[in-house]
């Protein structure tokens, strides 16, 4: 399923570093950008969540908040949100269903690692709809951070 702009974003329940349940719904009446990453702890996905991380007053604020999902454990993602000073939601989606209802699953990785998550970008607005909508068919790919920067100006 691909989802795109004008698409109803799919409910989430997912357990946080924290082990602190969240779900989109948390974020109801603001608006929200979710990164997927395939892996903790690889070059790829440290760019990209550092990107976001380097650049935090632009997602982080009264009007808007950020997470990334990947289908790593919680105690992983825990390690490596400390070791990269991360300033926002690392969640996990160990069960790959989040990822599934975003389209944003590959079944066959790297290394024979099957079942992780595509790299991919979401804007989700206030009311739950997405209004930006980016899944990578590369890994070495990042996201369009100036795409994303202009949607959230947009809103």
């Amino acid at each position: 399923m691909t989802l795109q702009k004008g698409d109803k974003a799919p409910s989430f329940k997912l357990f946080n570093t924290e082990k602190k349940e969240i779900s989109l719904e948390d974020f109801n009446g603001k608006n929200l950008i979710i990164h997927f990453f395939p892996a903790a702890f690889t070059g790829v996905c440290t760019t990209q969540l550092c990107t976001v991380r380097d650049g935090i007053s632009l997602y982080q604020n009264d009007k808007c908040d950020v997470v990334a999902i990947s289908v790593d454990t919680l105690f992983s993602l825990s390690k490596f949100k400390a070791e990269q000073n991360l300033n926002f939601e690392l969640l996990s989606d160990f069960n790959k269903e989040t990822c599934q209802a975003y389209g944003a699953f590959v079944e066959s990785w790297i290394l024979n690692m099957n079942g992780v998550a595509k790299r991919a970008a979401f804007v989700v607005d206030a009311t739950g709809t997405i209004q930006y909508a980016e899944v990578l068919e590369k890994a070495s790919e990042l996201p369009n951070f100036a795409a994303i920067n202009e949607t959230l100006a947009s809103l």
